[in-house]
């Protein structure tokens, strides 16, 4: 069957060419970030457990997970955590399939530790954290299940829609190699930067301002000097990483809410703001692509925690993404591109209701254009089970 991939013009100025962008990164540390990363972490455990069991991936969706803020008490060279921070994990899931019952909370606790362990290096799980566990009831019928290798397409769960966009402009680059940078980076070789970091960047003309929340953890900072040097070295590092990234005239600002003088600093005792009184949810931070944009088109669904085999809501995001990179680097007169995928409930997900493609190009968009532009999507709405195969094993990020 013949696609609905309609090719078009884009019709607003190409994000580099207007006066103002916003662009925004919540880190890996970050209370929303964190949901984000235990909701997908459970799904990846679900998925693989299934497969494992069954050959197929059943249904569930873990996309729930919340996050409630504990309390602490931090101080120079170490102070304590008063009340732990709480994690629930909701949901549905198949819990039992052909007469076999799978362990679905217990495998869900133990991928919720594991990330959050692997995330948070200044946490004691045992006494910091407190995982739930509420997952619900799931069917799967003989009809839902799906075969990686049996090469149908799945039918969508949905009438939805995904959104991605391509290249990030020089703002978002920066904004995106900023967070990345500080956490694989810069964290590792001082171990008082905190793993929750957040990232604002401001474009205004040729003139980026960069909005920069790090926090600091206590037992590795000895006194408000101590502190002081420490955000000087990452003030250094937030300037190196936006000279690789833009040409802009780049203004930082790093922990805003700080006072110095009164010694109320961004401190902490485990390296995340949700230990003292920031709460988190799946969905409220960044989109797939690792960004909040609000500049672009994007979709407001929360990606994270999704089943990966038939949820568009997952799918249709991860894969516009995709083959919005694909055509911004494959054909060469283009210099943007945003791309709309939209399901139909019931319908094959390589069959969406229309693939829209807007594309920029200096002299115009040709029929050669036009052509290479289609087929690119094409190809990738006919390998869109690949999606689903990346996900499982952690190939892609939706957050």
């Amino acid at each position: 069957m013949e696609r609905n991939i309609r090719v078009r013009e884009l019709d607003s100025r190409p994000m580099e060419q207007r006066e103002i962008e916003l662009v925004e990164r919540k880190g890996i540390g970050h209370p929303d970030t964190l949901c984000d990363g235990v909701a997908e972490s459970v799904m990846r455990a679900l998925s693989q457990e299934y497969l494992d069991r069954f050959g197929s991936v059943l249904h569930h969706n873990t996309d729930e997970a919340q996050l409630v803020a504990g309390r602490s008490n931090p101080e120079f060279g170490g102070g304590e955590v008063i009340e732990p921070i709480y994690i629930l994990i909701v949901g549905r899931a198949t819990k039992e399939f052909q007469g076999e019952y799978v362990p679905t909370d217990s495998l869900a606790l133990k991928a919720a530790r594991e990330y959050i362990r692997d995330s948070l290096h200044n946490v004691d799980m045992e006494t910091d954290v407190v995982v739930d566990v509420k997952i619900g009831e799931g069917s799967t019928d003989l009809k839902d299940v799906f075969e990686l290798d049996d090469g149908e397409a799945p039918n969508a769960n949905d009438t939805s829609f995904g959104v991605g966009y391509a290249p990030f402009s020089d703002t978002e680059r920066t904004v995106y190699e900023i967070e990345r940078g500080i956490y694989d980076d810069l964290r590792e070789r001082n171990p008082a930067v905190g793993e929750d970091v957040k990232v604002m960047g401001k474009r205004e003309g040729d003139t980026l301002d960069l909005t920069v929340a790090v926090a600091s953890v206590s037992e590795h900072v000895d006194d408000v000097d101590g502190y002081v040097s420490l955000m000087d070295d990452v003030e250094e590092y937030v300037y190196g990483v936006a000279e690789e990234h833009t040409d802009c005239d780049v203004d930082v600002y790093l922990n805003t809410a700080d006072d110095r003088e009164e010694g109320s600093l961004y401190l902490t005792e485990t390296g995340t703001s949700a230990e003292m009184g920031d709460d988190g949810s799946v969905g409220r931070g960044n989109r797939a692509n690792g960004l909040i944009t609000p500049g672009r088109e994007m979709s407001l669904e929360a990606a994270s925690g999704k089943n990966p085999f038939n949820h568009i809501g997952k799918i249709y995001n991860i894969l516009a993404h995709d083959l919005a990179e694909d055509v911004a680097a494959e054909i060469e007169e283009v210099d943007e591109v945003g791309i709309k995928l939209l399901s139909q409930i019931g319908s094959p997900i390589d069959q969406p209701q229309v693939a829209a493609v807007n594309l920029h190009a200096e002299d115009g968009i040709t029929s050669d254009i036009e052509y290479e532009a289609e087929s690119i999507v094409d190809d990738g709405l006919e390998d869109v089970t690949s999606v689903t195969e990346r996900i499982i094993r952690g190939d892609v990020s939706t957050f």
